[in-house]
């Protein structure tokens, strides 16, 4: 089991510059510390009668105080922020940058590169709550998670000392590249191929739905390279930077009200140096697994945050909005299916918790079932959230003014993306309950 701090300070300790300093507040509201969050937290009562209070039974102290932290900064920014930011066809780098700044982006990385010491519990809380007040980073999924996890536990010391600082600060981000146009959940599919010229590579292939490549120095893709013992083709990961020669990238137009943009990547016999390669050509499955299951703990975490943001603005609504004598929350057609959805929330997060944990503690074969799980429940509680929150609302629901409207494509992600949720079904019926596949 990996060794988890002693010290709860470093979760909110401002990220630290090249040269070791800590970065100028820049004005900011100064952020509390784990301590004073701690000391902040109301007690066991309803902090909130009427509100969705999700209680975190599983979670240590410091986890908490780091909740509570992140939830903080999230309200600062909250939806219309978001929004804002959409409509103006940009990044949420205002955030971003405070972010990590405050060592939020990070929290899951190592100290001696600047992160946090935590894990990938830590960094779902972080997505959580901003989730939950309506500001998520989805980039959170990508760059720390995938990336940086892929490259803390896998790199050489010069692929770590080079890239994990900066994607723990927020300075450098960091793009993952593994879907293609014929190799969705059929990995075994990937066509992207890298054949050694010399002593560099050579990286061909075609990219889809790329999340955040305009805003990335750097995209971890997964190609293939042929074993020389058997002539079979096995999977490898390689940091290719988006200005190299040969690297094309093409806009997709989503009908998604998000910030990140995603893209089609066209590689063509792109030259890479040797040392663009992560960690054992001959272990490369095994580091990309190591990268899926963050994926899959973060899109639940994603979803989550979403739901609860959903959730709470129909209770709003409920608690206020009168058409007979008493407020419409208080019937049971209206009051039933949100605390449904509530229920949904809190079971999909303990999933997720359990996954993390696993994953954290050095189990990737728990975590890989586990995350698969918390991933599909996460979806599922999602989409019924902010189905139920827009038929609250009723015709307000599918106004701008009441910001649900945008969740109903936003949700259907988390049943899609990474992996869909039949391919988690079927996961479990092989792997779970000892069924045979059909494919």
């Amino acid at each position: 089991m990996r060794p988890r701090r002693a010290s709860a300070t470093s979760y909110n300790r401002p990220a630290r510059t090249r040269n070791g300093s800590a970065p100028p507040s820049e004005g900011r509201e100064t952020q509390p510390t784990c301590g004073s969050a701690a000391r902040a937290r109301p007690a066991t009562h309803h902090p909130h009668p009427g509100r969705p209070h999700m209680t975190p039974v599983i979670e240590s102290e410091e986890q908490k105080d780091l909740r509570a932290a992140v939830a903080a900064l999230g309200k600062r920014y909250g939806r219309d922020y978001i929004t804002r930011t959409v409509a103006e066809g940009r990044h949420p780098t205002e955030l971003w940058a405070e972010a990590g700044k405050l060592g939020y982006l990070g929290v899951n990385l190592p100290e001696e590169y600047g992160g946090g010491g935590g894990g990938v519990a830590e960094l779902s809380i972080v997505l959580e709550e901003l989730g939950a007040a309506g500001s998520p980073l989805l980039m959170l999924v990508v760059s720390p998670a995938i990336c940086g996890t892929v490259i803390a536990r896998f790199g050489t010391e010069e692929q770590k000392r080079t890239w994990l600082p900066g994607i723990a600060d927020g300075t450098r981000t960091m793009a993952f590249g593994i879907t293609e146009p014929d190799a969705g959940s059929n990995s075994h599919r990937i066509t992207t191929t890298a054949r050694r010229d010399g002593d560099d590579w050579l990286l061909t292939g075609r990219k889809v739905f790329i999340s955040g490549v305009d805003i990335a120095d750097a995209v971890l893709i997964v190609g293939r390279t042929e074993d020389a013992r058997t002539g079979r083709l096995k999977p490898c990961l390689f940091i290719v930077p988006p200005d190299a020669e040969g690297f094309q990238r093409n806009p997709i137009d989503m009908e998604l009200n998000a910030a990140e943009k995603q893209f089609e990547l066209v590689l063509d016999d792109v030259r890479l140096p040797a040392d663009a390669l992560v960690g054992d050509e001959d272990a490369g499955l095994l580091q990309l697994f190591a990268g899926l299951n963050p994926e899959r703990i973060m899109t639940a975490a994603f979803a989550i945050g979403m739901g609860r943001y959903a959730l709470s603005r129909a209770l709003d609504y409920a608690r206020e909005r009168t058409v007979w004598k008493t407020p419409i929350g208080a019937h049971q057609a209206i009051a039933h299916p949100l605390a449904r959805a509530h229920i949904d929330l809190e079971l999909a997060r303990l999933m997720m918790q359990k996954a993390a944990h696993l994953y954290d503690a050095g189990d990737d074969v728990g975590a890989g079932e586990a995350a698969n799980m918390a991933k599909y429940a996460a979806g599922e509680a999602c989409v019924n959230a902010v189905d139920q929150a827009v038929h609250t609302l009723g015709g307000n629901g599918l106004t701008r003014e009441y910001g649900l409207a945008s969740l109903i494509t936003a949700a259907r992600v988390a049943r899609i993306a990474p992996v869909s949720r039949e391919m988690i079904l079927n996961y479990v019926s092989h792997q779970s309950l000892g069924l045979p596949k059909s494919y």
